[in-house]
C-alpha cells in the first residue's frame, strides 16, 4: 500500500536523484550510452514523481513528451520545458540495443558530450520538479493550492 500523494511523489523523486548521481559518474567515466539512457530515466522518474505527488493513481509509458503534456494539465511550464527535454526520448531505445543503429553499437556511438547534455537536462527536470513540490509543500502548509509558475 501506498502513502499520501505527497509521500509517493517523494519516493519517486528520491529515486531519480539518486539515479542521477549514477548518470552523472557514468558521464565522467565513459559509459556516455549509459548515461544517456540513465539521464532518460532520470527525467521519467522525476516527472512521474510529480505526477504521483498530484494524486495520479498510475502513471504509464515512458516517453517525457507525453509524461510532460500530462504535467502540464497541472502545470503549464511543463509544455514549455517539455518541448526541449523530449530529446531525452531519443536515448531510451537506442542507447541500449545494436538494432537502434544502423550498422554500430550504442557503446562506440555515444559521445562524452552527448552524456554531459543529457546528464544536465536530467538534472534540470528533476531541479524544476523538486521546486515544484517544495513549493507545493509551502502552499499546503499555508493552506492556498494555486498552481506556481516558475
Amino acid at each position: 500500500m501506498r502513502g499520501t500523494p505527497e509521500a509517493e511523489g517523494r519516493r519517486w523523486l528520491e529515486q531519480a536523484k539518486e539515479d542521477l548521481k549514477w548518470a552523472e559518474d557514468l558521464a565522467k567515466r565513459g559509459g556516455y550510452y549509459l548515461a544517456c539512457f540513465l539521464a532518460q530515466q532520470v527525467a521519467e522518474k522525476a516527472i512521474k514523481a510529480y505526477l504521483y505527488a498530484r494524486g495520479e493513481e498510475i502513471v504509464l509509458g515512458h516517453s517525457i513528451g507525453r509524461l510532460c503534456e500530462t504535467a502540464g494539465s497541472f502545470e503549464p511550464l511543463f509544455l514549455e520545458k517539455g518541448r526541449r527535454w523530449v530529446i531525452l526520448d531519443s536515448h531510451y531505445i537506442p542507447t541500449r540495443y545494436p538494432n537502434g543503429l544502423a550498422e554500430n553499437i550504442p557503446a562506440r556511438v555515444y559521445t562524452k558530450e552527448a552524456a554531459e547534455q543529457a546528464v544536465a537536462m536530467a538534472r534540470e527536470v528533476v531541479e524544476f520538479v523538486e521546486h515544484l513540490l517544495q513549493d507545493r509543500k509551502k502552499r499546503d502548509c499555508f493552506g492556498s493550492d494555486t498552481t506556481t509558475s516558475q
